[in-house]
């Protein structure tokens, strides 16, 4: 049985951030920036600037992901922070014309963005990432987590989109369906204080 550790993605293990984003998927060239800047920013800043963010993400007080390490391998990732950082989430109608929870609040934090090796797929770390992230945003002042997942039931989904999760996972963890905008995509939540 492989051991399975999750970490804060902190500014000290950017190396490790970087291989646990590059190993299939979208993850080299996002850098974990989709969610954090504007469409127009997102689309005008090359991979390498994409990286100096995510260096400066990671230099924060209160650390913006997680990493899960298999036998000391960084192997996998989760963007959880407070919602108001990711600027998308605010300009994505899909997500504004359905959440309950006011888009400025500090205290609503998301789960957006999952990635994980290739070779580690399978062992269950998208689940053990999500329960790790609730834990990590729930100690750092949130009152409620939103996830933005797949229902991979409906409809087929090829692999890079399943970077929002997967509505099981959610499910799972306890989180609740609270809006459904498009047949594939649910909005969840979960309070935690």
């Amino acid at each position: 049985m492989p051991e399975i550790v999750i970490q804060p993605a902190t500014a000290d293990r950017f190396d490790d951030a970087e291989h646990a984003l590059t190993g299939g998927g979208d993850g080299h060239g996002c850098q974990c920036q989709w969610w954090t800047l504007t469409n127009a920013r997102f689309q005008s800043t090359s991979v390498a600037e994409r990286e100096q963010l995510l260096r400066g993400d990671l230099s924060a007080s209160v650390a913006p992901a997680l990493i899960a390490y298999v036998d000391g391998e960084a192997a996998g990732w989760v963007r959880v922070s407070p919602r108001p950082i990711q600027q998308r989430i605010a300009r994505t109608k899909m997500i504004k014309d359905a959440t309950a929870e006011p888009l400025d609040d500090p205290t609503v934090w998301a789960i957006s963005c999952f990635v994980v090796r290739k070779e580690h797929r399978g062992q269950g770390l998208n689940a053990k990432l999500l329960d790790a992230a609730v834990e990590h945003a729930r100690a750092n002042g949130a009152r409620v987590i939103e996830g933005y997942p797949v229902d991979a039931a409906v409809g087929k989904h090829p692999a890079n989109d399943l970077y929002h999760g997967v509505l099981s996972t959610f499910a799972d963890a306890g989180f609740e369906e609270v809006a459904r905008p498009k047949p594939d995509r649910p909005i969840v939540s979960l309070t935690v204080s």
